[in-house]
């Protein structure tokens, strides 16, 4: 059948529909994302380098961007340093409580006469063995004679608790301390005098020493200022009567290995490198039981 106008097709004046936001149906748009080709509007345009994404896209890249971490896989910190803060916290609770006990103030050395908190929680080797108390090798660490004794500790803990804080996460941090304090008092357990009593946070500040020598070589640092705190420390330490010379020397050690299990481990996997570490810090805390259960069988 012929067309009436001379044989030419009917033309359609009807213009094409233009594609629709894939979030909102009702909005017309001539705008796509630059990774899906999805067509997007206005409110649901997110600038990019190139174009505009979509707002999946954008989520879905913020899910995979891996979040900032130090040179040994912690994450980087925006938060006070919590685990130094309890730290001092909990030495100087433990601190006024001799004190009050003492009745003496702070004039006097507040464990001379033995008060309650003294005689639970100072580290006596014997009393360790013959009663079986291995809590002291940890609580030992929490308690001052003098002022100036936690005085001296908790100043070195504000400086460089901190740093390495910082720098390890939270519960390497506080897996370093311990280890630390635990290395002192298996020091001054395996090898000290067996009627000895000792007390003080010392075997844990100087793992914490040793520790940021690791660390300081580990990122490249020059660790010489920090070396010199340690010499003119180990100095005071065996020119001073009355100074736990095995507390620090363990402590400085404990501190050193753990620091090792810590910064010596490859960081290309995270999961990997955390189980890792766990690992290498039990195989220090199994050292320090060891030492202690040797003492023991022996004593």
């Amino acid at each position: 059948m012929t067309p009436p106008d001379g044989g030419l097709a009917p033309r359609s004046d009807v213009a094409p529909q233009a594609p629709r936001c894939y979030r909102h149906p009702n909005r017309e748009t001539l705008v796509r994302c630059t990774r899906c080709d999805r067509p997007i509007c206005p409110d649901c345009m997110r600038p990019a380098s190139v174009g505009f994404h979509c707002p999946d896209d954008v989520g879905l890249a913020r899910k995979t961007v891996r979040a900032p971490r130090t040179a040994v896989g912690a994450r980087l910190m925006q938060s006070p340093p919590w685990v130094t803060i309890a730290l001092i916290a909990a030495n100087l609770i433990a601190y006024l409580v001799t004190v009050e006990q003492s009745g003496g103030g702070f004039t006097r050395p507040v464990g001379v006469p033995i008060h309650q908190l003294f005689y639970d929680w100072q580290l006596q080797p014997v009393a360790v063995e013959q009663r079986s108390e291995y809590y002291r090798l940890v609580t030992a660490a929490f308690l001052h004679v003098t002022l100036l004794h936690i005085a001296s500790n908790m100043i070195a803990l504000f400086i460089i608790g901190p740093l390495l804080e910082r720098l390890l996460g939270r519960w390497r941090f506080a897996a370093l301390y311990l280890l630390g304090a635990l290395g002192g008092s298996a020091a001054v357990y395996a090898w000290g005098q067996a009627n000895t009593a000792e007390v003080g946070a010392s075997g844990a500040i100087f793992g914490l020493f040793a520790a940021a020598v690791v660390l300081y070589r580990k990122l490249g640092l020059d660790p010489q200022w920090l070396g010199m705190v340690i010499v003119l420390n180990f100095v005071f330490t065996f020119s001073i009567h009355g100074i736990s010379k095995l507390g620090h020397v363990g402590g400085f050690i404990a501190g050193g290995l753990a620091a090792l299990a810590i910064a010596g481990l490859p960081q290309t996997r995270r999961r990997f490198s955390n189980r890792t570490q766990l690992l290498g810090l039990g195989g220090v805390a199994v050292l320090a039981v060891l030492i202690v259960a040797v003492r023991t069988a022996t004593f």
